[in-house]
């Protein structure tokens, strides 16, 4: 494969058009400054030589000395300068004349654009009137116009050759720096991928160049070279499935799609596609056999067939993936009827020598409508609805809705954006410090997450969170808020600050065991002091399985974990549910920060949770302290810990440091 236009030469001519462009503009600025100088100038000096025969001048016109005022007009000639002098009477009538130099013609244009030629008039008075005289007469003078224009092209051709040079250089020393940079190794990556034999594409690997390695460059090898690696897994994975494709001797997704197709040219009467993903399946890899698997699999083939009449067409597109062509299915009942009753069928218990499973799955329906579709087009549709009952929970049935399309797209990029985000460190933790209102001394921190916008600030959404638990990457940033709070924390406590940070803990984590023994990993490796690593639960969060979350709040307990239970208040909270954490390490109670707000002139809220905090003994954190009033309130209700702007905003981790850390400062 030949190069018909190298990047060189691309990136030559770029630099060069971009170059002479701006050069240009810098050239014409410059020029009508010189050239506006130079007429500043030439009007200074005609206003010299004109004051230096003004009195003889106002007394020859006084006296009506025709051949004295001429005289004294022709003793300006020598100044070199002037092209011609007048004497014009106040009634715009021309007295007297003289021409000193020829002028040689100056094009038109120039005269408009620089405003040529430069005149100058100065009023003649008499010296013997001292009222308010009017003036005798005016003198014009009138610079020479070719001078200004051999200056203009003096001018004009050195700036062209001074900074075309100029330009040839940086385009030759900016041309070569990216040669080197980026064309000399992208030329030898697209080498080596030219000469790559056809049997090493599935395991090539690119070599990292030198010097790439944290830039787009490197950004591209290391996704080409997983992406490979990737590649590779799904291979073995097709590999090793690819017998049990034949164990149900139904037809592959090339072939329905030829059939779809023929299907579809022949009859113009709607029908309906169905796509049924299996997660039993999936879930069996590793755990059944082969030879269970393949029984399981006939089994399901068998209950499948058994639901459909002669005018469906089955076949298999994946491992644990159906598809149906439904030409009955003319509208929406029907292939609904057809979807349930095959989810009860598979749904049924199914005995595996002396395994009994009850296979789950989804189901994703699209009908043919009057939208012109290929047969891949429709059968994307119908995956694109299982792929959202899938996301929906167990045994879901769903029809294609281009809304429901659009919002898994919109989760895909999402998903993207944020665990790309994570790799290119795109996000940032914030302090915000918890205050003893009454002696003003730091006694915690909260780490808030941030998000690099667009703009180069940092911040994070409303529903940032509840996306990220939605598309499953909520568990990715929680570790990572774990590693850096842990980080920040080992920095202070290395310092000998041992005040405790805060961290909100997701709903969704609380159902990881895997959470557990990562956070506790970190713990051990950066050598925290227990007690100062502190996890804030939202009450309001949607837990799901309280006695698994407990559990595993307790597995942290060893480890020296504090629990704070934030927004307290605002959620389902009733005396069991309270009682389920008084055995854990809650030691701490956020009072929510709509109550702060409402005070002094609403403190009911606030003297209920301080009694409970009180009863069940736990310390109290305010959030939203905002002005003196509620913090006084607050302290005379016994609640000694606040957390807001009135102190503080959430800055970051520099911030925070040279503010509250390396100096702290009391304030009340």
């Amino acid at each position: 494969m030949r190069v018909s236009r190298s990047l060189t030469i691309k990136q030559m001519a770029t630099v060069s058009i971009v170059a002479l462009i701006t050069i240009s503009i810098f050239i014409v600025i410059q020029l009508f400054h010189f050239v506006q100088q130079r007429r500043i100038d030439y009007a200074q000096q005609m206003e010299n030589i004109a004051h230096t025969v003004r009195q003889p001048l106002s007394e020859a016109v006084l006296k009506a000395d025709i051949p004295q005022a001429e005289r004294i007009l022709h003793t300006l000639k020598p100044a070199g300068i002037l092209s011609r002098a007048d004497v014009v009477l106040p009634n715009a009538f021309q007295a007297l004349h003289a021409d000193f130099e020829p002028e040689k013609p100056v094009p038109r244009l120039i005269a408009r654009l620089f405003e040529l030629p430069v005149q100058i008039t100065l009023p003649l008075y008499s010296i013997e009137n001292t009222g308010s005289p009017k003036p005798l007469a005016y003198l014009v003078l009138q610079a020479n116009s070719t001078r200004v224009y051999q200056f203009i092209l003096s001018t004009f051709s050195t700036m062209i050759t001074t900074y075309l040079l100029l330009a040839l250089i940086l385009s030759v020393a900016i041309s070569w720096c990216i040669n080197r940079l980026i064309v000399h190794p992208l030329r030898n990556i697209s080498r080596e991928l030219q000469e790559l034999p056809p049997q090493s594409i599935l395991t090539h690997k690119l070599t990292l160049p030198q010097g790439h390695r944290d830039d787009e460059i490197g950004m591209l090898i290391r996704s080409y070279n997983r992406n490979q690696q990737v590649l590779e897994s799904v291979h073995d994975e097709m590999s090793r499935l690819t017998t049990h494709f034949d164990v149900t001797d139904l037809p592959n997704r090339a072939l329905f799609l030829a059939l779809l197709d023929q299907y579809m040219r022949s009859r113009s009467k709607p029908f309906g596609l169905m796509v049924i993903r299996v997660e039993t399946l999936q879930e069996a890899n590793g755990v059944l056999s082969d030879e269970q698997r393949d029984t399981l699999m006939l089994t399901l083939v068998e209950k499948i067939r058994s639901t459909l009449d002669d005018h469906t067409l089955l076949a298999q597109t994946g491992a644990s993936d159906f598809v149906l062509l439904m030409k009955r299915a003319s509208n929406p009942f029907r292939a609904m009827r057809l979807a349930r009753n095959l989810m009860i069928r598979l749904n049924q218990p199914v005995n595996l020598h002396q395994l009994q499973l009850r296979p789950n799955s989804s189901i994703g329906l699209a009908l043919r409508d009057d939208e012109p579709l290929s047969a891949n087009e429709l059968l994307d549709r119908a995956t694109s609805a299982m792929m959202s009952a899938r996301h929906q929970g167990k045994n879901q049935v769903l029809f294609f809705d281009a809304a429901l399309n659009e919002r898994a797209q919109k989760r895909l990029t999402q998903e993207h954006d944020i665990l790309q985000g994570l790799q290119d460190e795109q996000f940032a933790l914030y302090l915000q410090p918890q205050i003893d209102m009454q002696t003003g001394e730091l006694v915690g921190a909260e780490a808030l997450l941030r998000m690099r916008q667009p703009d180069g600030s940092y911040g994070l959404s409303e529903e940032f969170i509840a996306s990220a638990e939605e598309i499953g990457v909520i568990s990715a940033i929680g570790r990572w808020v774990f590693e850096e709070a842990c980080r920040i924390l080992a920095a202070w406590q290395k310092q000998g600050v041992m005040i405790p940070l805060s961290v909100n803990v997701s709903a969704v984590q609380l159902r990881d065991a895997s959470m557990v023994t990562h956070l506790q990993a970190l713990l051990e490796r950066h050598r925290i002091a227990p007690g100062t690593f502190v996890l804030e639960m939202t009450e309001t969060a949607q837990i799901g399985d309280a006695e698994q979350a407990i559990s595993l709040l307790r597995m942290l307990q060893q480890t020296g974990v504090a629990v704070a239970l934030d927004d307290f208040g605002m959620g389902y909270s009733n005396l069991n549910y309270l009682h389920q954490f008084k055995a854990l390490p809650v030691n701490k109670l956020k009072m929510d920060r709509s109550f702060v707000s409402a005070l002094p002139d609403d403190d009911t809220m606030v003297r209920i949770v301080a009694a409970i905090a009180d009863i069940i003994d736990l310390d109290v954190i305010a959030e939203g302290v905002e002005t003196h009033e509620q913090r006084d309130w607050l302290l005379a209700r016994g609640i000694r810990i606040g957390q807001g702007y009135l102190y503080s905003e959430a800055l970051v981790l520099t911030r925070f440091n040279q503010q509250w850390i390396a100096k702290p400062s009391p304030t009340k």
